[in-house]
């Protein structure tokens, strides 16, 4: 059988997609093969300027990209609801940006930085859009994690780390916290009967700057896989027909089988709701009754 790539993808005219972080890395290919089939895209990054960047970048290789920019950062609640408000139409939302291993800080509202970026605004982000994405046919949300999922674990007595930070154990903490909201996702929507499909990735060892090395960055190029093959597994979830909700596609859109505990549905349950009292996002249109 025949690997899928980007040219497989069915003609996306009429469908409107949000690519979160998509000045860079894999962000960036998701975006530009999205509107290359012809979806209207939305580039959020937390800088105009690179968002501006970003979409000028598309422009070359598809002059006639409908792609447009929009400020978020994910690290403040504030951004994220604003930026949601003057969102009228999504069919995509791919939950894409994200930051890894920095040092202990946390976010403009308190959250420890890993864990609020990655985890809780990308919830806050989809909760607030969850009416739109209702609102069309065979919407999407998929949520890019990691393998380093298998490594994190999640203590919700100390949210905050304050006994003990690690940056790779956080980012791990962090991407545990992505995949156990997409399939939590998929549970509530399935259980409210909505129209909606929520899908977890994985999109491999990519040559990115979530990880940054300085003068020696360069050395990622030749170890790692290229951010246009990280962006396979969000692309084959984002639009093949082949695609169910609940999946947690990996590199060459293969399936993969998420860890003991992104399966339990207990630690998913008290993460979501743990996240819906910190950001104050309930997800009213699919709560349990």
């Amino acid at each position: 059988m025949t690997a899928w790539t980007p040219a497989d993808m069915p003609d996306l005219t009429g469908r409107s997609a949000i690519v979160t972080g998509a000045n860079s890395g894999i962000g960036l290919p998701t975006a530009l093969e999205l509107a290359r089939r012809g979806a209207r895209v939305t580039v959020t990054a937390r800088s105009a300027d690179k968002g501006a960047g970003a979409v000028a970048r598309i422009r070359q290789e598809v002059p006639d990209a409908r792609v447009d920019h929009a400020r978020l950062d994910l690290a403040d609640l504030a951004s994220v609801r604003e930026f949601a408000a003057g969102v009228d139409q999504v069919d995509l939302l791919v939950n894409n940006a994200g930051v890894g291993m920095t040092p202990k800080s946390v976010t403009k509202d308190g959250f420890e930085l890993q864990f609020g970026t990655n985890h809780l605004g990308h919830f806050a982000l989809t909760g607030l859009l969850l009416p739109r994405l209702l609102a069309r046919p065979g919407a999407r949300v998929v949520t890019v994690s990691s393998d380093a999922h298998a490594r994190g674990s999640i203590d919700f007595d100390d949210l905050a780390l304050d006994h003990g930070y690690g940056r790779m154990s956080a980012y791990g903490r962090s991407k545990l916290a992505n995949l156990l909201f997409a399939l939590e996702l998929q549970r509530r929507v399935q259980r409210a009967r909505a129209d909606l499909v929520s899908v977890a990735t994985h999109p491999g060892a990519t040559a990115t700057h979530i990880v940054k090395l300085g003068p020696l960055q360069w050395l990622l190029g030749v170890f790692l896989q290229s951010p246009e093959a990280g962006a396979v597994p969000s692309l084959y979830a984002a639009t093949s027909p082949d695609i169910r909700g609940g999946e947690f596609v990996g590199p060459r859109a293969k399936l993969l089988t998420p860890s003991p505990t992104a399966r339990s549905t207990e630690v998913a349950a008290r993460l979501w709701d743990v996240s819906a009292e910190l950001t104050g996002v309930r997800f009213e249109e699919i709560a349990y009754r």
